[in-house]
């Protein structure tokens, strides 16, 4: 499905919503990682993403968040890789029913590059493109780097995926509002070297996902939208998360999204979805609201 003409045909796009935290509401064990299901337990990552497309969602991201070499070997699983990547896409590709494009979701390693930390950049980029080979043959329509709070690891994932084909890319960064004013990421990064990236990239759309709830989330893409020309996509969280008796739980439900998607696109959201905590009830809000424009 061609990604690029999904954006230029509608005024809002709607994306899906999580994956981890839904998995874990289906009983992902703590210490497993999510990525491990496209193998063992399919049919729940294929019920979530159904359920996405049901509700309005116009593109799904593959449940490979976590799926690079790096990330994968930290379990044992490095070469599984293929497997993992493969399997996602087909699972996506089911759930989708050709009513919504399947992008590759390239995450973090979870490593810090050198000199902050030990992966070197040639290991990351080894392990970025393995996992991009493999979407590729995989047959995915376009590829994302979301939840990243480095720029430099962000453009090695998303300089493998330009490398491997000509497919749309997304760069999307996780930021944090900082006292004073403004958004950065863990990294001190903020918006205006994420767009720099974006043009150098030459990515079909950019903007923030995971970190904050969808009231906060407001002000940094406004941020990015002053930065750029291209579409900005927002992925709030369900709120912040809270510990109550030992589960994790998201309190923003899908009306206070209904309430805030107006000031969101306003601010030049252009792809709307939801990152943690969220689910198809807030995926089904950003399709009315999208319905209504």
């Amino acid at each position: 499905m061609d990604f690029r003409a999904i954006l230029t045909q509608h005024k809002l796009v709607v994306g899906d919503g999580a994956m981890g935290s839904q998995l874990m509401a289906r009983g992902l064990p703590g210490g497993v990682p999510g990525d491990l299901w496209n193998l063992e337990r399919p049919e729940v990552v294929e019920a979530i993403q159904r359920d996405y497309v049901q509700a309005g969602a116009q593109f799904l991201l593959t449940n490979t968040l976590g799926a690079n070499a790096v990330a994968l070997g930290r379990y044992g699983l490095a070469e599984r890789l293929e497997e993992v990547n493969a399997a996602a896409v087909q699972i996506a590709r089911r759930a989708s029913e050709g009513r919504a494009a399947v992008l590759a979701d390239l995450g973090p390693t979870g490593e810090l590059l050198e000199p902050l930390g030990t992966l070197s950049r040639a290991k990351a980029a080894e392990a970025f493109a393995a996992q991009v080979q493999a979407l590729v043959r995989a047959g995915v329509d376009g590829f994302i780097g979301q939840t990243f709070e480095s720029s430099e690891e962000l453009w090695i994932a998303l300089d493998a995926a330009r490398q491997a084909c000509a497919l749309p890319l997304i760069a999307s960064m996780k930021f944090q509002p900082v006292k004073g004013g403004g958004y950065r990421t863990m990294m001190g990064e903020g918006p205006d070297r994420l767009a720099a990236l974006a043009r150098e990239l030459g990515c079909t759309a950019v903007g923030t996902n995971c970190g904050q709830g969808i009231g906060t989330m407001v002000g940094a893409v406004a941020e990015i939208a002053k930065l750029t020309d291209l579409p900005v996509l927002a992925e709030p969280n369900a709120g912040l998360p809270a510990l109550v008796e030992g589960r994790t739980v998201y309190r923003e439900d899908a009306a206070v999204f209904a309430r805030h998607l107006p000031e969101l696109y306003r601010a030049g959201a252009r792809i709307i979805g939801g990152c943690c905590g969220t689910a198809a009830e807030h995926i089904r809000a950003i399709r009315r609201f999208a319905d209504s424009l």
